[in-house]
């Protein structure tokens, strides 16, 4: 990672602001009514990308340009689909693409298609490869940090040369092996890995299914903690550990902040979760697919540069992200409005929440 580094989150708000006061008055070449921007996003296995990203890339996408178009597709984490929605998007003539990669590797090709047509291409959250013009996501290196740290927190005194597993991500998003390095750099002198597995389609039954051959090879005593990459891989690890009635249940970690997890959080099956702020991210995003679809460079947007693995210094922004547990829940998720206190405390959870202090 090259340049200046991150700003913050107010000198970039700032910034998103100035943009929402210019981004519509350059047409850029293009026709009034004309300016459409293809949303291509990975999975519905993980809620955040239907439940969150896309109601708030299109909806800031509609407020920094309003007569702005956006073409939606969801690839199902199937690479070919997403090669083929792509494409169908080239054909239609969008005037910018906004893509969150199933397959770096696989999509190489489409980004350049995209390129040979004059179509700008904004990475988000995952860093796409070929030659793309921008890159939105947050930290992936602190985010593992981060897990990483709470993981040792969570098993208190075992953390001194403990047993941990992790549960990778899947292997062909860039991101997963971002978190991996992160935690690793956290854990290496501390515990000792016991097993490590690759979550294909970061899918909850697949992480259920690693989790249940760990604990039938290593036994439930010698499991002291899990490094879980995100919330869905959580959720099959927590159902697993419940199946082989491992209690007291071990520390695991999680990313991203979905209400389920939180609610788990609660009730003391999963330690805690990494809040990466999605209006942020979408808000950066929009801004920067809207000013390159118009033609407008995007250099007061972009706080650093990246490499991937076929081009050097794509202009980025990167994020701040936040590890979350039941005692900072209050003051992070809920205050920011991304849940309400009565989403995720049910009735079943009230007495759970109120010892927690989330309470009105």
């Amino acid at each position: 990672m090259r340049g200046q580094g991150l700003r913050g989150a107010a000198g970039l708000l700032a910034v998103l602001l100035a943009v929402s006061l210019t981004a519509c008055a350059d047409n850029g070449g293009e026709g009034e009514g004309e300016v459409t921007i293809g949303l291509l996003l990975p999975s519905r296995a993980v809620p955040r990308w239907e439940k969150s990203d896309r109601p708030l890339i299109e909806k800031r996408v509609k407020e920094l340009c309003s007569e702005c178009r956006i073409l939606y597709a969801n690839a199902e984490n199937d690479a070919a689909s997403q090669r083929q929605q792509m494409t169908s998007m080239i054909t239609r003539g969008v005037s910018a693409l906004l893509l969150d990669v199933v397959d770096p590797k696989a999509l190489r090709s489409s980004v350049h298609a995209a390129q040979r047509e004059g179509i700008p291409v904004v990475a988000y959250d995952r860093l796409a490869e070929g030659p793309i013009s921008g890159f939105v996501s947050f930290n992936g290196a602190e985010v593992g940090r981060l897990q990483g740290h709470a993981l040792l927190q969570g098993m208190g005194a075992r953390a001194d040369g403990g047993g941990v597993v992790m549960m990778n991500g899947d292997p062909s998003s860039p991101n997963a092996a971002w978190y991996e390095g992160g935690a690793r750099s956290v854990l290496r002198d501390e515990v000792r890995i016991l097993k490590s597995y690759d979550t294909l389609g970061w899918r909850t039954e697949n992480a259920h299914d690693h989790m249940s051959a760990a604990i039938n090879d290593l036994g439930p005593a010698a499991i002291d903690g899990v490094l879980a990459a995100n919330d869905s891989i959580a959720a099959g690890v927590i159902s697993a550990l419940k199946s082989a009635r491992v209690s007291p249940l071990p520390p695991v970690t999680g990313q991203d902040a979905d209400l389920d997890a939180l609610r788990r959080i609660v009730e003391g099956e999963q330690y805690m979760t990494v809040y990466k702020p999605f209006r942020l991210e979408t808000e950066a995003a929009a801004a920067m697919a809207v000013a390159l679809a118009r033609g407008n460079d995007i250099d007061s947007l972009v706080t650093t540069t990246v490499d991937s693995p076929t081009t050097e210094e794509v202009p980025a922004i990167l994020l701040t992200p936040t590890a979350v547990t039941r005692e900072t829940i209050g003051r992070t998720l809920v205050r920011d409005g991304v849940y309400t206190l009565d989403q995720i405390c049910t009735q079943k959870l009230r007495p759970a929440c109120a010892r927690a202090g989330l309470t009105r």
